[in-house]
């Protein structure tokens, strides 16, 4: 009879439905987690490549497999828990454990990793879980985790960084963003977790905002970093210090790169209008900033860290001044959003969109800060956004239809691109 991982391997590319009726009753395992294995599996392969490499490896619920961290935002956690403690490998307590993704990451830059998770399912996968990726040094407990409860689960532990991912649904699914409808209830526990611990990292929702989530935790709030791949915002993380009570500092983070700016600064920057002419032109290059500057609230301060201009005051969008940009701030700009080459500049009415459409087929669109949203636009166009390369010699397009208020070009502007690396 084929084992748990044999089964997987074997069966990964079948039918879900038809294996669960297939299979029922003739396995020495759960046919029911298997299949959700294999479902997860196909779901986390770019995700989590370390796992996916492994059969043996138990996903017993799906959800958890959507919601729990990816390789990399994992292993972010665990560099920034590290830096905290550079003389030592510190003890970290992982209070809602999940899939065990995190306490994974932790594992590897930690002494001593106690793991515990509500869910008694996904309590006995991550123990075999662990066992299966070499991790030896993680403890595994399932208790459910209130103000009442906390000293006691933390009594054996003496962690030096507590982590807590509260879920965001409630009890019929539905997502909740306010932090004491998460569960637990970080609020309820900060102090308390605060009170035998240095430090404190929060792993909260991308939609929260992070101006009311500075302002509610308050004292001891002392970075909020702002996780960004694939062009989304993936995870806002808050690292709360008991020790600490200066200005709050915001990091924005990309696979390649971070930059860091202050609370203080984001919120008193101050939209300066564009002084130069000529800088949005034919043959010259828009910048578009990741997601994770645009969640930091950051995008007045980047005028003042690169030689760029905004092209209007709610229009998120930038032209370069090429003329003192160096190959070093490419390399650098080039970590935290994209450059497109400008091949076109019209004037945005319905005549030049249609005659866009025709001229570039297949291309993406984008509308920020005019009255008309991309679905209308792509509508007028009479296109469909393809992001690929539609013929053999041909770059990828992409139209946008932006509102421009700079010294020689004031109005709503439709700007044909191509997508360019400059750096």
């Amino acid at each position: 009879m084929e084992s748990f991982s044999d089964f997987i391997r074997n069966h990964e590319n079948d039918d879900a439905g038809k294996l669960l009726l297939s299979w029922k009753g003739r396995t020495e395992f759960d046919i029911r987690t298997a299949v959700c294995t294999i479902e997860v599996r196909r779901k986390i392969r770019k995700k989590l490549p370390s796992w996916y490499s492994r059969y043996g490896i138990v996903y017993p619920a799906r959800l958890a497999g959507e919601q729990c961290s990816s390789e990399d935002t994992a292993m972010y956690k665990a560099r920034l828990a590290a830096s905290l403690f550079p003389e030592k490998r510190p003890v970290v307590a992982d209070l809602t454990g999940g899939l065990g993704v995190d306490s994974w990451a932790f594992s590897k830059i930690a002494s001593n990793v106690f793991y515990n998770e509500r869910d008694k399912s996904l309590t006995e996968a991550a123990g075999n879980n662990f066992r299966l990726l070499g991790a030896e040094n993680i403890s595994v407990c399932s208790s459910e985790i209130s103000p009442d409860t906390i000293d006691g689960i933390l009594a054996g532990s003496s962690p030096d960084l507590v982590f807590l991912d509260p879920a965001r649904r409630d009890s019929s699914g539905k997502k909740v963003f306010l932090l004491e409808d998460c569960s637990p209830d970080v609020l309820g526990l900060k102090d308390r977790i605060l009170g035998r611990c240095r430090y404190l990292l929060l792993k909260l929702s991308p939609m929260a905002d992070i101006g009311m989530l500075s302002a509610r935790l308050g004292q001891g709030c002392r970075e909020i970093h702002v996780l960004s791949s694939g062009g989304e915002c993936k995870e806002i993380l808050v690292l709360m210090d008991s020790s600490y009570s200066g200005a709050v500092r915001i990091v924005a983070a990309t696979g390649r790169d971070s930059m860091e700016f202050s609370m203080d600064e984001i919120r008193k920057s101050a939209y300066i209008p564009a002084g130069n002419s000529g800088l949005l032109k034919e043959g010259g290059f828009l910048f578009e900033p990741c997601s994770a500057i645009l969640k930091a609230g950051a995008f007045n301060v980047l005028c003042s860290r690169f030689p760029i201009e905004k092209l209007s005051e709610f229009t998120h969008y930038y032209v370069m001044n090429e003329k003192e940009t160096t190959q070093e701030t490419l390399r650098k700009m080039s970590s935290f959003g994209k450059f497109f080459k400008i091949i076109e500049i019209l004037p945005l009415n319905n005549r030049n969109l249609k005659d866009a459409g025709k001229k570039y087929p297949g291309s993406e669109a984008t509308a920020r800060n005019i009255r008309m949203d991309t679905a209308t636009m792509l509508e007028k166009m009479k296109t469909k956004a393809a992001g690929n390369r539609f013929s053999d010699h041909s770059l990828p397009y992409h139209v946008f239809g932006l509102r421009c208020d700079l010294p020689d070009l004031s109005g709503n502007f439709l700007l044909i691109t191509e997508k360019s690396e400059l750096a």
